[in-house]
């Protein structure tokens, strides 16, 4: 399948700049009859029985300004995540930066160890008294980062936990899982006294989620690795559910992708480790019936994860928000999305 069949117009001025307040009265458009409601009416549009599953992950403050030592020449680092005791970082200027250069940035003080590819190099993290604890390091960059924003959004957030899910747990993604940030504690409430049920894993995001794809084949597009949890407790809720005639319900496309790479044989099962799952058109769903996402970048592997979950209708779905004036990306509405049906057994 051709990349270019999964471009779309989207005009700049419905690139969602700033999230809306409250979180849960951001738009939403129910694919099955393109009927219009809000995030606040989400209860209310499942079943009860049903079981949603979050992400949980937390942003890191990833987003480092500092000076390359000793000449005083401004560096920004991103880091992407963590391979052992380095961290992977995208560097910008990165053309002055060798293996062995040092960084300062606030209490941080960091180690290039590779010489930059791509712009990418690889780091080691101490404090600026000498620690390189794991805990050390992490309260550094949490006093000392910034939480970074895709490159689309171009004014600075007044709050940065707006950039937070209310569920945010354990730091480790360098973007939000976006599908999430419309919950508040008032929409988990009501889903919990509607009888829905909700259940947590992890997925690291990384920046590479959100690029487009940039092979000409879709299938020639390779995934960036993301490391993940599904934890026993919510495998066991997800198989009492379908048991009970229930559906699995993901909060945006991280959770059906790690839900998806849990799934052996049809049945889900506790995973711990990578993933770099490319879900595409033709790809079996055996873990998620129903999708709470954004609405996507033109050519991205996220959009067509959507068109691989609910089929061609994702083009009028599209169509419809942006004939609407739907706000669009990581700050804009959503879309509730039920799985396209699959011949054969799941």
């Amino acid at each position: 399948m051709k990349t270019s069949g999964f471009a779309y117009r989207l005009p700049d001025d419905l690139i969602a700049q700033s999230p809306v307040e409250p979180r849960d009265s951001a738009r939403l458009l129910r694919a099955s009859d393109l009927s219009d409601w809000t995030v606040r009416d989400l209860p209310g549009l499942l079943r009860p029985g049903d079981l949603v599953v979050v992400n949980d992950t937390r942003v890191r403050a990833a987003r480092l300004i500092g000076r390359r030592e000793p000449t005083g020449g401004r560096v920004e680092l991103l880091l992407l995540g963590r391979r052992g005791d380095r961290w992977r970082a995208l560097a910008r200027p990165s053309r002055r930066l060798r293996a062995g250069s040092m960084v300062r940035a606030g209490r941080l003080v960091a180690r290039i160890e590779t010489d930059p590819v791509g712009g990418q190099v690889d780091l080691t993290l101490r404090t600026a008294s000498g620690e390189a604890g794991d805990e050390a390091v992490e309260r550094a960059i949490a006093e000392t980062g910034r939480v970074p924003l895709p490159p689309y959004i171009r004014r600075v957030l007044d709050d940065s936990e707006r950039y937070q899910t209310v569920f945010a747990a354990r730091v480790g993604s360098a973007a939000a899982p976006t599908a999430g940030l419309h919950l508040t504690s008032r929409t988990l409430s009501d889903l919990s006294e509607r009888g829905i049920g909700v259940a947590r894993i992890e997925l690291r995001i990384g920046l590479d989620t959100f690029r487009p794809i940039t092979t000409e084949e879709i299938s020639d597009h390779r995934m960036h690795s993301e490391w993940m949890d599904v934890p026993e407790p919510t495998v066991e809720r997800m198989m009492e559910t379908r048991r009970a005639g229930g559906r699995v319900v993901a909060v945006g496309t991280t959770v059906v992708r790690a839900l998806e790479t849990a799934c052996r044989d049809g049945r889900p099962a506790p995973y711990r480790g990578p993933t770099s799952l490319y879900i595409t058109p033709g790809h079996r769903f055996g873990a998620v019936d129903v999708l709470l996402t954004n609405f996507h970048m033109p050519g991205s592997s996220l959009l067509v994860l959507v068109a691989a979950f609910v089929g061609e209708s994702w083009r009028s779905v599209y169509r419809t928000a942006r004939d609407r004036g739907y706000r669009f990306l990581s700050f804009g509405d959503a879309m509730l999305l039920e799985r396209a049906p699959t011949p054969g057994p799941r």
